[in-house]
């Protein structure tokens, strides 16, 4: 059984930046891809980054490209995602993810985390 738990979330002024952990329990980094959704208020979930199956290649939506970063901790079975120059319009709670994440599609996704809140303030 695979368990994701997220936790740093919270909330910070525009420009800040934030760090959100990902811990993975179960067959996670060896037998899925890993990456973060992100869903705002009416809002469907999107995609924002992830990586490969492999862990070789990172991809991220155009949205965060050059202010997020994604990163893992194989040993400690966790994923990261640095958030920089934070905007207001990246409020949302933010979901860890397992499965076909590089299709970029909720509707691949095997699990899911509880998701962690994150607000920007102007």
């Amino acid at each position: 059984q695979v368990q994701l738990v997220e936790s740093g979330g919270g909330l910070v002024q525009a420009g800040g930046s934030l760090r959100l952990s990902c811990a993975a329990s179960g067959r996670t980094f060896s037998s899925y891809a890993m990456g973060w959704f992100r869903q705002a208020p009416g809002k469907e979930r999107e995609f924002v980054a992830a990586f490969n199956w492999s862990g070789s290649s990172t991809y991220y939506a155009d949205s965060v490209k050059g202010r997020f970063t994604i990163s893992r901790d194989n040993a400690k079975n966790t994923l990261y995602l640095q958030m920089n120059s934070l905007k207001p319009e990246d409020t949302a709670v933010y979901y860890c993810a397992a499965g076909a994440v590089t299709a970029r599609t909720a509707s691949r996704i095997n699990y899911w985390g509880q998701g962690t809140q994150v607000t920007v303030s102007s």
